[in-house]
């Protein structure tokens, strides 16, 4: 009887190298950047430790940047306010662009009655413990209408008034103050062109032009660590003043 030849042992299973050298390439590049950048970027960084995250466990995992993002837009849309608030992402965070006509009485820094909700639901996101270590920039807006009051001699004016009319607002509903700063650009970014090549006015050009900015970033490691010592005493404070209240 002939001899069987002896059974061929199957090549092992080498599929898993493949996403083992990704997830290998993507830490040295997460700590390439990290030993080549003496002053980090913090969005970068959420950035790429959020990739890193989703390569490993194969889930999705946003950044505290995405997350933030996300329930804004989502509290703007159940409040209705989508069409006059508009979130985006940039280079360092993300910026909340509200229209100046419909937060804003006419050739003033007043807030509107209506818009007050809506402010309200923004800071109430933004004043949450976990965006706490948050940079928040608010910048105004005009158009090239020149205005000329008792209150405002100029756009420059009008556009810091209501850029400090919403930090003020903002500091009125538990952010704190040492996290914002606002300024005013009148007139010299527009958004788009006010007026057409032959000079004559867009209105609706120049109602987007009328807009406020508000730009949220990560504080750097130096602030955020000063930033989570002041929550820490806060909390030691709180405590401390619960465990001498009478039973």
């Amino acid at each position: 009887m002939p001899k069987r030849p002896p059974p061929q042992e199957e090549p092992p299973d080498e599929s898993w190298m493949a996403t083992f050298a990704d997830a290998i390439t993507l830490l040295m590049a997460f700590f390439v950047m990290l030993l080549t950048f003496a002053d980090y970027d913090i969005p970068a960084f959420d950035e790429a430790a959020a990739a890193i995250a989703e390569r490993v466990s194969g889930t999705a995992q946003p950044s505290p940047t995405q997350t933030m993002r996300l329930e804004l837009e989502e509290a703007m849309y159940e409040m209705n306010a989508d069409q006059a608030v508009e979130i985006s992402k940039n280079s360092r965070g993300i910026t909340i662009e509200i229209r100046g006509g419909a937060f804003f009485v006419p050739g003033s820094a007043k807030i509107r009655e209506a818009a007050i909700p809506v402010l309200e639901g923004i800071a109430a996101k933004m004043s949450a413990p976990r965006y706490r270590c948050f940079y928040i920039e608010t910048i105004g807006h005009t158009d090239d209408v020149p205005i000329q009051s008792s209150a405002f001699p100029s756009n420059w004016e009008l556009s810091s008034s209501r850029a400090a009319a919403i930090v003020r607002f903002f500091s009125q509903n538990d952010i704190e103050s040492t996290r914002m700063k606002a300024a005013g650009f009148a007139e010299t970014k527009p958004k788009v062109p006010n007026t057409d090549p032959n000079g004559v006015p867009i209105p609706e050009n120049r109602a987007t032009n009328r807009r406020i900015e508000i730009k949220v970033e990560r504080m750097n490691l130096e602030d955020q660590k000063k930033c989570n010592e002041t929550d820490n005493l806060k909390k030691m404070i709180q405590e401390i003043g619960e465990t001498k209240q009478p039973s």
